[in-house]
């Protein structure tokens, strides 16, 4: 049984996970054969739908995500949208366009709950975007309101901050930047990463620390306690289930009992879990009722 599959047998966690506690960095992969994946695709995943991902938000005892859609689906979002609009209240999405994305595709990403749209800048992933589409789709999402999330990998956060900060609009860094934990938290592009959280409109994801290191993934405890003192009110956090291009499997509840590390006060992991993804992405401010499931 892989490490990334919800009928895995659970782990105790380490905290409470408060109410409404967020997976602000997840996927969604097909199935294939109703949500094909993109012709020029640099990886073919295992399905992943919907059904897996809500068992283990359930396992986890999360009762908010944010699916992100990965390259492997390309511009392509129906697979995501299926997914939001199976769980409106608790779910919202960010998505991927280019300049054939129509005014009506946007209307109903928005209806459907997508907040925001992404770009990758790792060369293995399939390298920069072209820069004229990357800046007419973010003219057309900063009219709806919507934030830019950028995947970034080490010197690629010194590179495009100049960009970050003319975009005019909140931008949300994935997995701490991928800075190399080998240069610690003075080397350059963490450095540059810290000094663009000045600015109130750039939040950065506390995820990926298994693409930085091995566990039990403490070298990049320095990097995310850094970046929650750096800016507590625009951090997030999220799985990054299931994980695409990971070599070595991971079993989630590992990842979320290292927010006890990083965040050891409980007002800063309301914070990360529940209030900052509230204010991003626009979820209710509520308490459950007694008794009803997260």
């Amino acid at each position: 049984m892989q490490a990334d599959d919800p009928g895995t047998a659970p782990r105790a966690a380490r905290f409470r996970v408060p109410p409404l506690a967020c997976d602000a960095h997840c996927h969604v992969f097909g199935p294939a054969e109703r949500f094909p994946y993109a012709p020029g695709r640099r990886y073919t995943p295992e399905d992943r739908p919907k059904e897996v991902l809500a068992a283990l938000h359930r396992r986890l005892g999360l009762g908010r995500a944010v699916i992100v859609q990965a390259s492997c689906h390309g511009t392509d979002n129906r697979a995501m949208l299926d997914a939001l609009r199976s769980a409106p209240t608790r779910t919202r999405g960010v998505a991927m366009i280019d300049d054939a994305t129509t005014e009506a595709a946007l209307r109903d990403m928005q209806d459907a709950g997508v907040r925001g749209i992404r770009f990758n800048f790792i060369a293995a992933l399939g390298g920069a975007p072209d820069m004229g589409v990357f800046h007419r789709a973010a003219d057309r999402a900063r009219k709806l309101g919507w934030h830019m999330v950028m995947q970034l990998q080490g010197d690629g956060v010194t590179r495009m901050a100049p960009v970050i900060r003319a975009l005019g609009m909140p931008v949300v860094i994935d997995h701490m930047g991928r800075v190399d934990p080998a240069l610690g938290v003075e080397g350059p592009a963490f450095r540059d990463l810290l000094d663009l959280l000045r600015d109130p409109r750039i939040w950065v994801k506390l995820s990926g620390a298994e693409r930085m290191t091995q566990a039990p993934f403490t070298d990049a405890l320095p990097f995310a306690r850094a970046l929650l003192q750096a800016a507590p009110e625009r951090v997030l956090w999220g799985t990054d289930f299931p994980h695409p291009n990971l070599a070595t499997p991971v079993e989630e509840q590992v990842l979320l009992d290292l927010v006890a590390d990083f965040a050891p006060a409980e007002a800063d992991r309301q914070l990360l879990l529940v209030d900052n993804p509230a204010t991003l992405y626009g979820f209710p401010r509520k308490t459950l009722p007694e008794g009803e499931p997260r």
